[in-house]
């Protein structure tokens, strides 16, 4: 986000200097600096920093756009719009550490044919429309904890859906998941299963599947490959990150990546993909709890405004195989705010799962979900989400907690 903000703040500057300042300049038929700026922002208008590879791809625009104003520069000399985008260059590359020597992007962008490249081939269908470049759409999904769905549409639910639950189910993926029981007696679940389904597209990947359970997390899909498609295009790897623990799945036909990761003894969830996929399926598929939520029948939250029913009898006292802790709301808030600063829904439901659950390993899998939105979400303004519960006042919090605690007991 701050990337791309430094990015048009630089562009507009070049724009504002052309257009009011020194438009003379601006036409100069020597001096092709306005060419030079036409190319960067045709090179990275479809660029986003959240996909694997930008850096790259952006250095290498940097980089011709740098060559473009080398080029021009005997006839620029003295132009200011010319020496404002060398200054906004160097700056650029200073930030995203770009060497100067090194691949450059065609300094005459032309489209190239990719269709193994989700990004690459809209880019090429919005050229030949005739059109500007449009901006592609992406959404986001997580599902962490108790289990905490955060859906396409950035709702924020907690739901019991125990047993097996599709996620996505679209006409490029699938992911289902499985939560069994945390705390005997409670109707409190977590993810002990996932499997996904990258289903075949064209001559870009045959059909893989990856299957997660706890305490085997693989590198691989389930045939033993960590790739599909052609080898040099990698249309779809997986990378490891952590041995056992973090696992990434990039499919670039598709646009899409997935992060599982396993903390504790319960795995989390994070999928980044374009709107326009996501939301192809047909009327048969509705049933996904990313697209449109848990049922009624499995929330547990009431759009943030939680039942009180009648208290029961504590379930930390029921015996468990894990060490579990009966923390106090205090000291269940002390132990979340070692790693989440901010009171969002993702601290709250790093309180809810303490004390619901007593397993410190949740407040990990809140502050990891937390991070894979960071990395995934491709709208920083809609991070945040802060429950309606009122939380600021101590009583409500009380309540807040107490209340979605009873409610897992009773049920």
């Amino acid at each position: 986000g701050g990337l791309n903000l430094t990015k048009r703040r630089f562009i507009l500057l070049v724009v504002c200097v052309c257009v009011i300042l020194e438009p003379p300049l601006c036409i100069q038929t020597q001096c092709r600096i306005q060419k030079c700026t036409t190319d960067f922002v045709s090179l990275t208008s479809h660029l986003n920093p959240a996909i694997d590879g930008f850096d790259s791809e952006f250095c290498k625009a940097l980089r011709a756009y740098s060559g473009c104003t080398h080029r021009t520069a005997k006839a620029c000399r003295g132009n200011l719009i010319y020496h404002s985008a060398v200054l906004g260059i160097s700056d650029l590359m200073s930030q995203r550490n770009c060497s100067k020597d090194g691949p450059t992007s065609p300094t005459n962008p032309e489209v190239t044919h990719e269709p193994c490249n989700y990004h690459k081939r809209g880019a090429a269908k919005d050229q030949r429309g005739g059109g500007e470049q449009v901006q592609l759409t992406y959404l986001f999904c997580g599902l962490f904890g108790d289990p905490h769905l955060r859906t396409f549409k950035d709702q924020f639910q907690t739901c019991k859906v125990e047993g097996a639950w599709p996620l996505i189910d679209n006409n490029y993926l699938s992911v289902q998941v499985t939560n069994v029981p945390v705390v005997p007696g409670s109707s409190a679940t977590a993810t002990n299963k996932i499997t996904i389904i990258f289903k075949s597209y064209q001559e870009c990947a045959d059909q893989k599947v990856y299957q997660a359970v706890t305490d085997d997390l693989p590198a691989a899909f389930v045939d033993g490959t960590i790739s599909g498609g052609d080898s040099d295009t990698k249309s779809l790897q997986i990378l490891e990150k952590v041995i056992g623990k973090h696992v990434e799945m990039h499919a670039r036909y598709i646009g899409t990546t997935v992060i599982v990761r396993q903390v504790g003894h319960y795995l989390t969830l994070a999928v980044r993909m374009p709107e326009e996929l996501a939301m192809a399926y047909e009327e048969s598929q509705d049933l996904q709890l990313c697209v449109n939520g848990c049922p009624s029948s499995e929330r547990i939250d009431e759009g943030g405004h939680l039942p009180l029913p009648v208290m029961g009898q504590h379930h930390l006292h029921h015996p468990s195989p894990q060490p579990r802790v009966a923390y106090s709301l205090e000291s269940a808030t002390v132990k979340c705010q070692e790693k989440m600063e901010v009171k969002d829904i993702y601290f709250h439901s790093c309180v809810f799962d303490l004390l619901t659950t007593g397993d410190a390993n949740f407040t990990a899998a809140a502050y990891s979900a937390l991070e894979d939105l960071k990395a995934l979400h491709p709208i920083k303004e809609r991070w945040p989400i802060f429950p309606n519960s009122g939380s600021s006042n101590t009583h409500v919090s009380i309540m807040f907690y107490l209340g979605l605690i009873c409610f897992i007991i009773v049920v």
